[in-house]
């Protein structure tokens, strides 16, 4: 299997991975139309790939188009569990539309960048100040119910139709953010299944195949924050699990070049 990857970071010890910078694509053409498959292309990237090339990339076109926007992303979850989502407006960023949130939500809620990871671009607002500070540096309103918890989050990690682990990101008491990037813990015990069967369930659906998903418990239930593709592999590499092994395997199952027309006669036909 030919594989030629766009991002060496995350394709490290692949069998046979070629690489090539994002920003040589179009001088690469024969490279690329001789791969078996593409890895991690960005977003960009994928149209040209997937429709213009009819090539098989991974992750999956739907994991990286979705992935590339909490606001996509979140009509997608609308879609497919609605009642696992926070309550959510996403508006044009107008005057109207903010007097129409601070008429909505009580304080405080959540004011989040369409596009940022990491724990980065989500801000706990508390008063409208701070809502008018967040609506100043944002194209567009998405704003989501605050959702009180037990200072902590569970990440739930797919790559392929497989959850290869799950643990708890544990903050300081108080925390808003939980994220390790953000100083939080890990805690690899006491999983709750329902969380990781809700993400198997809405990564089949939506056609998710490599990301860590954020959920919260909040009075019992189960809560899809977000997704994110690219995501930290701490936790991972603590429970001694490759992810570079993961994914060839993966490939193997997914991707197997086989030719147009059979090498020798078929017996009976002429």
């Amino acid at each position: 299997m030919k594989i030629l990857s766009f991002n060496p970071f995350r394709t490290i010890g692949i069998p046979g991975v070629k690489y090539i910078k994002p920003d040589k694509s179009f001088r690469e053409l024969e490279a690329i139309r001789d791969a078996d498959v593409i890895l991690f292309p960005e977003n960009w990237q994928t149209t040209f790939l997937v429709y213009g090339m009819k090539k098989s990339i991974f992750p999956s076109i739907e994991t990286i188009q979705l992935g590339h926007s909490k606001i996509e992303m979140t009509r997608a979850l609308w879609t497919v569990c609605p009642e696992h989502v926070p309550y959510t407006e996403i508006l044009a960023n107008t005057e109207y539309n903010r007097a129409a949130i601070l008429e909505t939500f009580p304080f405080p809620f959540v004011g989040k960048e369409a596009r940022n990871s990491m724990g980065n671009g989500v801000f706990l607002i508390t008063n409208e100040q701070e809502f008018s500070a967040y609506a100043d540096k944002v194209d567009a309103l998405y704003v989501q119910e605050y959702l009180p918890n037990d200072d902590k989050d569970l990440r739930v990690c797919i790559v392929g139709d497989e959850v290869v682990t799950a643990y708890w990101r544990v903050g300081s008491e108080g925390a808003f953010l939980h994220n390790v990037a953000q100083g939080g813990d890990l805690c690899f015990d006491f999983i709750p299944s329902e969380a990781v069967e809700l993400v198997q369930n809405v990564a089949k659906q939506l056609n998710i195949n490599h990301a860590g998903f954020d959920v919260i418990f909040s009075n019992g239930k189960a809560y899809i924050l977000e997704f994110n593709v690219l995501f930290g592999n701490q936790g991972i590499r603590e429970q001694g699990i490759s992810l570079e092994q993961k994914i060839y395997e993966y490939l193997l199952t997914t991707n197997r070049p086989y030719p147009t027309a059979p090498l020798t006669p078929l017996r009976g036909i002429s």
